[in-house]
């Protein structure tokens, strides 16, 4: 596979950043020090550092891992929902009516 253009590259880099932002204030606003939420959420304080400045090379296992020590992690769900993405609903809407394989037709004539 080929690079990414720089626009979606920094695009992601922010979604992260803002992300790590949001967790990092949730863990502040519980009194919380970065190794509280590391062991809660079951990560290396290290990973949990990298979650809360946006690293993108940390896994989203461990978003979700700090996530869920938050008690946040339903949030996470609202991620990608097929009732918003409205383009994927437009195109699937335009196919419609469109066979996607051939049918079969079975002779019950015994």
């Amino acid at each position: 596979m080929g690079r990414q253009p720089i626009a979606s590259v920094a695009a992601t880099e922010e979604v992260l950043e803002r992300i790590g932002r949001h967790i990092a204030t949730a863990r502040m606003r519980r009194g919380w020090r970065q190794e509280d939420l590391a062991e809660k959420a079951g990560i290396h304080a290290n990973t949990l550092r990298k979650v809360e400045s946006g690293a993108p090379g940390t896994a989203i296992g461990a978003y979700a891992g700090a996530l869920w020590a938050l008690g946040l992690l339903d949030q996470l769900t609202e991620v990608a929902r097929p009732d918003r993405d409205a383009e994927g609903e437009t195109l699937a809407a335009a196919r419609l009516g469109e066979r996607v394989r051939r049918s079969v037709s079975y002779d019950d004539d015994f």
